[in-house]
């Protein structure tokens, strides 16, 4: 009897505490896991380090690094000399949105992703945007989402022959906490993720930006130990 294939997924990873999570969702669903990085420039360049990681550690066929430039528009505190928040509370965090939102990023990065999927013969894409327990950013929301998928039916050959690729976005609903403890549940060791927005020169995390504050306060929440590596320095 011949051996059946594992169905490839594209699963885009920051390196990050929810891209890892959607990373060991993917896996445990018994996806070949083929992971997209992206180096546009951004600040927290450590996050590239942290995506090799997590792609090694769920043993990701292939981890793909695409790299464009977003600084020349620049636009957003993540891609510019512009100063990152800090020390915002909940209420704060969710009256605007903030600058540390780099215009059209998931649009660009879901982009790629359809292509590559379309390359792999792909039916299926991971992303692991949250709407609860975020900063606000519009291309974050389930209506985006929705809208992507639309835009992927008829703006690909995939598409037009009826095998448009899912776009699965298994955290959407989840608080924080409900993420790490499903993470927990998966085996995600989150000491190798990295989420902060304005890490040090060593790459610990300041601890005082919106990823650093609702990341501490969701493994507050779950009641597991938070691994990060905070910085000891004055910010």
């Amino acid at each position: 009897m011949p051996e059946t294939r594992a169905r490839r997924a594209v699963v885009l990873a920051s390196g990050g505490l929810d891209s890892t999570t959607c990373l060991a969702v993917a896996a445990a669903a018994g996806f070949e896991i083929y992971s997209l990085t992206f180096d546009y420039g951004q600040r927290h360049r450590v996050e590239l380090e942290a995506a090799e990681r997590c792609a090694k550690a769920f043993n990701a066929t292939q981890h793909l690094v695409i790299k464009f430039d977003l600084r020349a528009m620049g636009g957003s505190a993540l891609t510019s000399a512009v100063e990152v928040p800090k020390g915002r509370d909940e209420s704060e965090m969710t009256s605007d949105i903030p600058n540390t939102y780099v215009p059209a990023r998931n649009t660009i990065f879901l982009s790629f992703a359809l292509g590559w999927a379309e390359v792999l013969n792909s039916s299926d894409i991971f992303i692991g945007v949250n709407a609860v327990d975020y900063s606000g950013y519009p291309d974050c929301r389930p209506e985006f989402i929705a809208q992507f998928q639309r835009l992927a039916e008829v703006a690909t050959k995939a598409g037009i022959e009826g095998s448009t690729p899912n776009i699965h976005t298994p955290l959407l609903p989840l608080r924080k906490s409900e993420i790490i403890a499903l993470g927990v549940n998966l085996g995600v060791d989150y000491s190798m993720t990295h989420s902060c927005y304005d890490p040090d020169e060593l790459g610990f995390a300041c601890g005082q930006c919106d990823s650093c504050i609702l990341r501490r306060q969701g493994f507050a929440d779950a009641g597991v130990p938070d691994p990060t590596r905070y910085s000891t320095s004055p910010r």
